[in-house]
């Protein structure tokens, strides 16, 4: 009687310079490609006249002014674009028979990932934005502008969309695909979190020196975190929560309250 084989961990099967390889391309179509873009911007903020905090830096804007509908057209193609990265690790992890699932990012626990993002999102959320205060006063930092939309109808939803994406995009490549890879590489945890908290902290330092220390502080608690949980869920819902909150926030209260800078 014939017997099938038993299915092969497709990621043991590879050899290491192959994991390496489709490392450095997904970070070389996202995240690392948007380090190195900070970096440019940094040098070019810190060697333009002028202090930092009196340059702006502008998360969320408009594409087209004056003409709502192609905005909004620019708006929903930069979001969905955004994402091919992450459709890249997806396909790259069921190649595997893992699957998103074998990094937390999937609907098994909604309501765990949500409760768990909920809290970790208002102890980061306070604390972040008292540092980039802080780093702003003592000229660390650019002002940052979280957005800079016309007040149109669609303004609330894509600024909760361009929320979503951030931290999909961020969690699930940042920490969930990175450290997987960096395992299986043989890196040490602490090797694995050093090099995850870096990289996040690279990509935010076109807000000055506080947006890469600050961010860098939080990829250290995120990369716990999801060592703890094995799970990029309760990240991508905190970050979703952390990013949505500064958008819509500002939208509402800048120009209407004192200690908010506006660019």
């Amino acid at each position: 009687m014939r017997t099938e084989p038993h299915p092969v961990d497709a990621e043991e099967g590879q050899p290491d310079r192959t994991l390496r390889n489709e490392t450095l391309i997904v970070l070389a179509l996202s995240l690392g490609a948007s380090g190195l873009s900070a970096l440019i911007s940094f040098v070019g903020s810190v060697t333009r006249p002028g202090a930092l905090k009196n340059q702006s830096a502008t998360l969320v804007g408009s594409y087209a002014h004056g003409r709502p509908w192609l905005d909004l057209a620019w708006q929903l193609f930069s979001i969905a674009t955004a994402l091919a990265p992450v459709a890249l690790v997806a396909h790259l992890l069921g190649r595997e028979r893992a699957g998103m699932r074998s990094i937390g990012f999937d609907l098994s626990r909604p309501r765990s990932d949500l409760a768990r993002g909920a809290v970790v999102a208002a102890v980061i959320g306070g604390t972040g934005l008292a540092f980039y205060l802080g780093a702003r006063a003592a000229g660390f930092n650019l002002t940052v502008v979280p957005e800079s939309l016309p007040n149109v109808w669609w303004k609330i939803p894509v600024l909760i969309a361009s929320a979503v994406q951030n931290a999909v995009l961020e969690e699930v490549i940042v920490v969930g695909y990175l450290l997987r890879r960096l395992d299986r590489l043989g890196w040490t945890p602490a090797a694995a979190l050093a090099a995850s908290a870096v990289l996040r902290g690279s990509y935010h330092l076109y807000q000055g020196i506080g947006g890469f220390l600050g961010n860098m502080a939080m990829g250290v608690v995120f990369v716990l975190l999801y060592r703890r949980w094995g799970r990029v869920g309760p990240l991508v819902a905190a970050h979703a929560l952390i990013d949505t909150v500064a958008f819509v926030g500002y939208a509402l209260l800048a120009g209407r309250v004192g200690w908010l800078p506006t660019g």
